[in-house]
């Protein structure tokens, strides 16, 4: 039995091999950025193992032996689920690993620009030494923080932030009552969480629903004391509308982990912009929740091979009895 890893920017890759080793799984490595580049390295593989590739039909149609692919971190946009649920591929992740990284990540960039911290540093760099030449600072017990998307970092977020901010108030569609924490304030529309909130911290998938859904028009409801921060993925907000309102000061700052285009090119007007923080989609990442989140990651492939099915499911395929007869 054999798996492909289709790509992977780690400094190496022998925690992955040393598992497979073990399990008695062959593995093969690659850097594919192409679904052509992935069904020329996977002949023969029964799984693949994720980073950045896209992997969609076309793989599933010219590799019909591929029964699993992993996807290291939680987000499988660059996976088409619905390609697979069709051709009976699982489609798997490692959704848990750095919960507490992102979540501290994203409070700790919401209460930097509310804080003027960076702005204020940069100004001492340049020889202004006085408390207003950010601006108004004002008072974070008395702000409301509003997160869009409440799942496992969006209640982290939560927790962490309800004893910084006066209000925790949330919109997910998705999440039942029963599963807001009593801390947590349900916002009956996506307008009202904008409209109400001091900081908007974004906690949802890339999806074709959520592709750029903040956009020009819930940016214009927020106060122009607000900030928006992003660590979920870059894909969710429209970066011309954000650099806009800012440009137009309907946003005091921005704060994004993720984007777009990762690293964005040099002459984007982010990397110059004095009201927008930068990070290099690092959010996640910690010493501890890197190796968990390859353990994870890896070991989806494992359990397919000896039990028929993966720990973290996204999109059920064939059983194990069945795949054999497919090859």
């Amino acid at each position: 039995m054999k798996v492909l890893i289709t790509d992977a920017d780690y400094p190496d890759i022998q925690l992955e091999r040393n598992l497979y080793q073990e399990a008695g799984i062959e593995c093969v490595a690659a850097q594919c950025r192409t679904e052509e580049d992935v069904i020329a390295a996977s002949a023969g593989c029964f799984g693949l193992l994720v980073q950045y590739a896209p992997v969609g039909a076309k793989v599933f149609s010219a590799r019909p032996e591929i029964r699993v692919v992993s996807r290291y971190g939680a987000g499988v946009d660059t996976l088409d689920t619905v390609a697979a649920k069709r051709h009976g591929v699982w489609i798997t992740n490692s959704p848990d690993y750095g919960v507490g990284e992102v979540a501290t990540h994203a409070l700790s960039m919401t209460l930097a620009l509310l804080r003027h911290l960076v702005w204020l540093d940069r100004d001492i760099r340049q020889g202004t030494w006085n408390y207003l030449s950010s601006g108004e600072i004002r008072r974070v017990g008395n702000m409301t923080l509003g997160l869009l998307g409440l799942g496992r970092i969006g209640k982290r977020m939560a927790y962490l932030g309800r004893n910084c901010f006066k209000r925790v108030t949330a919109w997910d569609p998705y999440i039942i009552d029963g599963d807001f924490p009593a801390y947590v304030e349900r916002e009956s529309t996506v307008e009202q969480l904008f409209g109400e909130s001091d900081a908007i911290s974004v906690h949802v998938p890339l999806t074709e629903e959520t592709r750029g859904m903040v956009n020009a028009k819930l940016l214009k409801l927020m106060k122009p004391s607000g900030v928006l921060v992003n660590t979920s993925r870059g894909g969710v907000v429209n970066i011309d509308d954000l650099l806009a309102a800012l440009n137009a000061g309907q946003l005091d700052g921005a704060a994004l982990d993720v984007l777009p285009v990762e690293p964005p090119p040099p002459e984007s007007p982010l990397l110059a912009h004095p009201r927008v923080l930068l990070t290099p989609h690092t959010a996640y990442y910690s010493a501890e929740s890197q190796p968990e989140m390859r353990r994870k990651a890896a070991q989806n492939l494992i359990d397919w091979a000896r039990t028929g099915r993966p720990t973290y499911v996204v999109v059920a395929g064939r059983n194990l009895a069945e795949a054999v007869e497919v090859k």
